[in-house]
């Protein structure tokens, strides 16, 4: 005989989602997505400042890959997704320095080579910044010119490495005094894309500047010079011109010491004529000298980890321990601006922490010009998709 079976009860139907929460599903998705991407393959900067034109332009927005490098783990979990330091559109902080973890890098496909275009996390404190955990550091692009265990020597604005001459970026820039006869606006100098700077957080500059030089019977001027930041391929064309009179670089004389530069206080340094300074390699020990405090000090008391470290110009001292010898526990890199008589770089505030490197800068997908003009102008239609070399 065939037993009865008892017929299962109908399950009920699931709850049909609202919109609402179909709405919020889907953001959370989108944020989660976002984030995970932004840290993980690409993110997105703006150039907000000049230290790196003609290269890369003021309204610039790059794509910038961590893949090249490898990703690194954040420093700061606690934080608003898709944030860096601050909430969008205030100044709340939009994180928690209450929890801090160590930061490991995961593998990438190269490593930082010189000639790369690099962003990072500004080392030192700026002015009137809070003290920012490594990876809320604000952010900053330059040009890789010195790796690890390279000696980097600057010459009349040339650069060397290992005793080789570097290669000049194209559209690499400097300063130049031009005499004319004639009186030039700011159209022309357009034309060249030589503008008067924009607010920039590495310092004022002022990229042309008339200054008239008079006759001294007549009163009358004579020539009229212009201050002005741009390439030698631009330089080159001026001097085709018969209304130019002369042409001088305002390259700094090797021997004179220029405030601020870094190590400066033990060397004649200056932003033209800076070196030689060997680069710090994780392993690699240095005894420890008025010398080398001058410049690797500041290093080991501020990015290596060290604990109670007591820094003076001619000792160190470790958790209460003097250290006649020190070995870096990490690598280093020298950065300098392509924009070379107005950037912020390695040759003022010295290296950049392996563990403060973010990712290479790819390829330029939007321009936007900062100067007031009608949409078809605002955009720099020439420099979208451009690969960043």
């Amino acid at each position: 005989m065939f037993g009865i079976q008892k017929k299962a009860a109908p399950q009920a139907p699931a709850p049909k989602k609202s919109p609402l929460r179909e709405w919020a599903d889907s953001i959370l998705f989108a944020v989660v997505a976002a984030t995970l991407i932004r840290w993980m393959t690409v993110e997105a900067f703006a150039i907000p400042t000049p230290s790196m034109e003609s290269s890369l332009m003021v309204g610039d927005f790059l794509f910038v890959s961590k893949l090249h490098y490898g990703p690194r783990t954040p420093k700061t979990p606690l934080q608003v997704p898709l944030t860096h330091q601050k909430l969008w559109g205030t100044d709340l902080p939009s994180f928690s320095s209450a929890i801090q973890l160590p930061m490991y890098r995961f593998p990438g496909f190269s490593h930082v080579k010189n000639g790369d275009v690099v962003v990072f996390n500004y080392p030192p404190q700026l002015p009137g910044e809070p003290d920012y955990p490594t990876d809320l550091k604000t952010y900053y692009v330059k040009r890789c010119v010195g790796i690890p265990g390279d000696t980097v020597v600057i010459r009349n604005e040339q650069v060397f490495v290992n005793n080789k001459a570097f290669p000049v970026a194209r559209r690499q820039q400097s300063s130049y005094f031009v005499k004319t006869t004639e009186v030039l606006d700011d159209r022309f100098f357009r034309k060249y894309d030589i503008v008067n700077d924009f607010k920039s957080p590495e310092g004022p500059f002022i990229n042309w500047q008339p200054l008239e030089t008079i006759d001294n019977k007549t009163k009358a001027p004579v020539l009229v010079g212009y201050r002005v930041n741009t390439s030698a391929e631009v330089i080159a064309q001026f001097k085709t011109f018969d209304w130019v009179k002369g042409i001088d670089p305002m390259t700094a004389p090797a021997g004179q010491a220029e405030p601020g530069i870094y190590g400066g206080s033990a060397n004649a340094w200056n932003r033209d004529n800076f070196g030689p300074l060997l680069i710090p390699e994780k392993g690699v020990t240095i005894p420890i000298n008025r010398q080398t405090l001058a410049v690797y000090g500041p290093i080991i008391q501020r990015y290596e980890g060290n604990k109670n470290v007591v820094l003076t110009a001619t000792s160190l001292q470790i958790n209460g321990q003097p250290v006649m010898t020190y070995t870096f526990q990490q690598d280093y890199y020298f950065m300098l601006g392509d924009n070379r008589h107005n950037s912020e770089d390695s040759r003022y505030w010295g290296f950049v922490p392996e563990d403060h490197i973010v990712g290479k800068a790819v390829f330029v997908w939007m321009s936007i010009d900062p100067v007031p003009a009608d949409i078809w102008h605002k955009v720099r239609w020439n420099r979208l998709f451009r690969l960043i070399d």
